[in-house]
């Protein structure tokens, strides 16, 4: 019987198509009867490298030339995208030596360095290592600082849950795990960028989880430090110090990027490390360079230093809420 109600030459909506009721040709393999060998094959076919589909191919992906470009387009992706639905907006950057533990645990390593030499006392290894640890242990209290500090981030604005500008380390042992450290002591949020090492790593265990990344490539995630950052504070350390501190005086320097403050912290250490004085002397910086950043001691004169830095260019130094 015909439905009335449809008008001559329309036609029926067929519904939304769910499952196949039949299955496609090539849902099942060739069969066994038509051709002996063919699930043998088959199976070969499937499980050559060039069958595996190209995201899943961790061997390709990782070659060292052919997929350079998409390793670094994945190495920034990834934490982007985690960085922009975690609404992180503003950071500083915290920076420091591996290498300078908490008081405690370096004076533990001094006992046992001491008990060794009483058995070997004219062993020069251990005699250099005594000297460095007692000038590591000296250096200690800058670990407090740099606790010190992030609990001041943590704190800042409208407490723990204000996360207008919060802190990024990278990610390792030391004065970067105090920084973060400290941020924890205030239950607030912080961020962690490590990298990928030859050797075994570990990330501080102070970082909130889902905010500690892992590169493959240094230059993605210094890029990564920057993008973000309303200040980088240094306090003493190697060449992974020194290479994130020279490398943002120079894009400060050439306006490449906008000027952010930077905060030297120990000017005894700094001071021997590099004579800015004698550079500009010399005419390969220029005396201006040499207000690119300046000195603090305390974990205060860190914070007061930077808003007074925003202050004097008439902004805050916290971002307001709808930034």
């Amino acid at each position: 019987m015909k439905d009335s109600s449809r008008k001559s030459g329309e036609q029926s909506v067929p519904s939304r198509p769910g499952a196949r009721k039949e299955p496609l040709p090539w849902q099942a393999p060739k069969a066994k009867e038509d051709d002996p060998g063919a699930l043998k094959r088959l199976e070969a076919i499937m499980a050559s490298p060039g069958y595996l589909q190209a995201d899943e191919d961790v061997e390709f992906l990782g070659r060292s030339d052919t997929t350079r470009g998409i390793r670094l387009q994945l190495d920034y992706l990834k934490a982007e995208s985690l960085l922009e639905q975690h609404g992180i907006q503003h950071t500083i950057v915290a920076f420091g030596s591996t290498r300078i533990h908490e008081p405690a645990t370096l004076k533990r390593d001094l006992a046992r360095i001491r008990t060794q030499l009483e058995d070997a006392p004219e062993d020069r290894k251990r005699q250099r290592r005594l000297v460095v640890l007692e000038r590591l242990l000296a250096k200690s209290r800058y670990y407090d600082v740099a606790r010190e500090f992030g609990k001041i981030v943590g704190r800042a604005g409208n407490g723990p849950g204000d996360n207008r500008v919060m802190l990024v380390t990278g990610g390792g042992p030391g004065i970067m795990e105090a920084s973060n450290r400290g941020a924890f002591d205030a239950g607030a949020r912080s961020i962690g960028l490590n990298i990928t090492l030859p050797h075994e790593q570990y990330p501080n265990p102070y970082i909130t989880p889902e905010l500690c990344f892992r590169f493959h490539y240094f230059a993605i995630r210094k890029l990564h430090f920057l993008l973000r950052a309303r200040a980088l504070v240094a306090f003493p350390g190697g060449f992974g110090t020194f290479d994130e501190l020279f490398e943002t005086l120079t894009l400060i320097q050439t306006r490449k990027i906008d000027p952010l403050p930077v905060v030297l912290v120990g000017e005894k250490f700094w001071r021997g490390a590099f004579d800015v004085d004698f550079l500009a002397d010399e005419g390969v910086i220029d005396a201006e360079d040499k207000e690119l950043f300046w000195f603090a001691e305390t974990a205060d004169e860190i914070w007061q230093g930077l808003n007074h830095w925003y202050e004097a260019g008439g902004e805050s130094f916290l971002p307001a809420l709808d930034e």
